[in-house]
């Protein structure tokens, strides 16, 4: 097989980062259409990531946020997004570059985008707990759960104290095994 010195990957991530940028843009000025919302799945050790040492330490290697009731201050760049999001009532304020994604999915449409993340030279591939390691290449495809029916076990819930609770899911429990 030939060398792909073009390399498509490459430019296929990109793209596809760029259309989670734009939908984030437009979602910046005016808010969330419908019943679309996100889970955004990110390295939290990945160069740029910046959250909090309480976050980090709770989630070392990968976190999975959900942009639907109660964010704040959504502010994208060409590089990456930062968001205001309450855990445990307390408003933490995340700095995520696009490089750091490895999952954006929105399951009013079941509409979902994984993305390769390489970990940092001399690391090892960074998983979370709740998620098995690795990422497929970048790819959109339908979800293998539609999006009215129960989450897995493997879902972990929180409550924002106001009655509308918010689920982080690992993007796995959408993945067709």
């Amino acid at each position: 097989m030939a060398e792909d010195r073009i390399r498509y990957d490459i430019l296929a991530q990109e793209a596809l980062r760029g259309v989670m940028r734009k939908v984030l843009q437009e979602v910046a000025q005016t808010g969330l259409p419908g019943n679309h919302h996100f889970f955004i799945t990110f390295l939290t050790g990945a160069p740029g990531v910046r959250i909090s040492s309480r976050l980090k330490e709770r989630y070392p290697d990968q976190m999975t946020i959900v942009i639907q009731y109660q964010y704040w201050d959504l502010k994208v760049t060409e590089k990456g997004f930062e968001i205001v999001l309450s855990f445990a009532d307390t408003p933490e304020k995340l700095e995520i570059p696009f490089a750091a994604v490895r999952g954006f999915y929105d399951p009013s449409v079941n509409f979902e985008l994984e993305f390769d993340v390489k970990a940092e030279p001399g690391e090892e591939p960074a998983h979370e707990t709740i998620e098995k390691p690795g990422a497929a290449p970048a790819k959109s495809r339908p979800a293998s759960r539609k999006a009215d029916e129960k989450p897995s076990d493997e879902t972990a819930k929180s409550d924002d104290g106001d009655g509308k609770s918010a689920e982080v899911v690992s993007l796995d429990a959408f993945r067709k095994k």
